[in-house]
């Protein structure tokens, strides 16, 4: 298997313009994924996929390789899927997103690995374990259901499973991480179906492989590390990060 990890980064984002290139800790956030991404085991091929001249010379100047996609993606996948042509040597490609800068590198080999060695699975993705207090009816927070060898159920943004008898013990609750692998066929067959009637509903990409039938992998992970959405998002993450990067 020959992996790469994608970085699609695009800067007019509608809550946070300029995001990848927002700085935190000194260091454009951007930057601080690459380097995350840089320290996996499993691959060294790291690419940045941005459609923003202003993006691909910061991550040129830190010594990222990047790859110029098309503005109109209506999606990160699609941008993976342009980026892909791009690595011809590569039939495994990890979306990690461009807003996740303390992504853990220990879940991307293992989500490499669990493609790997899964031959079954179109898709690799993962959850974190959560309890019901932990703002899990915020449909925000996207949630799966699995099946016993952790194969994806279903997606939602609503709370499931539901658990009806108060007075039994809660089902397990997971929350969905935006963290995604693909198989290089399967990732082509993706971007060319149309969106479909779960994932418009729903607003979650990842139906439309449910509703085709795709197998996707869950690995379960305790690594909760944040994306950032908003500045106010970048500000509090900010102050978790300077001690790390302090002298």
């Amino acid at each position: 298997m020959f992996p790469a990890i994608v970085i699609p980064a695009r800067f007019a984002s509608t809550r946070f313009p300029g995001k990848p290139l927002h700085h935190l800790a000194g260091k454009p956030m951007i930057q601080h994924v690459w380097e995350r991404c840089r320290l996996a085991k499993r691959t060294e091929t790291i690419l940045i996929a941005t459609d923003d001249d202003r993006i691909r010379l910061a991550a040129e100047g830190f010594g990222a390789r990047v790859v110029m996609t098309s503005p109109d993606h209506p999606s990160g996948t699609d941008r993976i899927a342009e980026a892909a042509e791009a690595l011809p040597q590569c039939d495994v490609f990890l979306n990690v997103q461009g807003d996740e800068p303390l992504v853990c590198p220990e879940l991307i080999d293992r989500l490499l690995a669990a493609l790997e060695n899964d031959p079954a699975a179109d898709m690799v993705t993962a959850a974190v374990p959560v309890s019901a207090a932990e703002g899990f009816t915020d449909p925000n927070a996207v949630k799966v259901v699995i099946t016993a060898d952790g194969t994806a159920l279903y997606f939602s943004r609503s709370p499931i499973p539901h658990h009806r008898d108060p007075g039994s013990s809660p089902p397990p609750w997971l929350r969905h991480k935006g963290i995604y692998g693909y198989r290089r066929d399967f990732l082509r067959r993706f971007v060319s179906w149309p969106p479909t009637p779960l994932e418009q509903a729903e607003c979650l990409e990842q139906l439309r492989a449910l509703e085709h039938g795709a197998r996707i992998r869950v690995i379960t992970t305790t690594d909760d590390s944040p994306g950032v959405d908003t500045p106010q998002q970048a500000e509090i993450l900010e102050k978790q990060m300077l001690p790390q990067n302090s002298p």
